[in-house]
């Protein structure tokens, strides 16, 4: 009996091992998953925060009433013996970013030279948007569209493009020459942008009835003239 016992005490207590490590196992497993969970938190958090991205608020929320671009001084000395002062809206405004109005006339006093013109005023708002960029940008990559579109229309020959110094944050002009209906036309379009706002300038001319056709780089400077003018505009519609 005496032996017995001492060698039962051994038993017991190397038996009681095997359970401790298992514990000390289990305490382990458990301190490192909430490591692991703790860790894995964290790293989803700035994720989270980057899903909302912030881009800088546009310079203009709005444009002038459609044809009131430019001044009806300035239509009269573009556009002689003009059909409508007031002029003519080409499509209605939408959402207060896009506005569009034309004015024509024939300067028929002088019947050996009747002289036409045509002008456009087209503007564009653009506003930030979250996943599309800022105002700026987004009207910033609409002017190359606007000049490759007209630097391309139908009929279009004899095409040169180029750039108006003075005239907003960037301007594109595009000159050309057309044939309609047995006439010859010069095209002259400016493309500028001020900030958020982009202005196309449209303004075309010809002789009637044989007359000369007009000089494109008057018609340019013309057009140049009305583009700042209507950018000018947008600026005062928002002070």
């Amino acid at each position: 009996m005496h032996r017995t016992a001492p060698r039962l005490a051994r038993i017991l207590a190397c038996g009681a091992v095997p359970v401790m490590l298992v514990a000390t196992g289990c305490s382990d497993d458990s301190g490192s998953k909430k490591k692991d969970s703790s860790s894995s938190s964290s790293a989803s958090a700035p994720s989270s925060a980057s899903a909302s991205p912030t881009v800088a608020p546009a310079a203009f929320s709005k444009l002038p009433e459609a044809c009131k671009e430019i001044s009806t001084k300035t239509v009269e000395k573009l556009v002689p013996n003009v059909k409508e002062k007031n002029g003519k809206v080409l499509k209605p405004p939408r959402n207060d970013s896009s506005t569009s109005c034309m004015w024509n006339g024939t300067d028929d006093d002088d019947v050996k030279n009747m002289q036409y013109r045509y002008l456009a005023i087209d503007l564009n708002l653009f506003p930030s948007h979250p996943t599309l960029g800022s105002g700026d940008q987004r009207a910033k990559a609409y002017v190359p569209q606007e000049s490759d579109k007209a630097a391309k229309a139908d009929g279009a020959k004899n095409v040169k493009t180029g750039t108006a110094d003075g005239v907003g944050d960037q301007a594109v002009t595009v000159k050309a020459e057309s044939k309609r209906d047995g006439d010859d036309y010069r095209d002259q379009r400016v493309v500028a942008r001020t900030a958020n706002a982009v202005v196309t300038v449209q303004y075309n001319g010809a002789g009637f009835q044989g007359a000369k056709s007009p000089d494109a780089d008057d018609l340019l400077k013309q057009a140049v003239a009305a583009a700042k003018e209507a950018l000018a505009s947008v600026a005062a519609a928002n002070k």
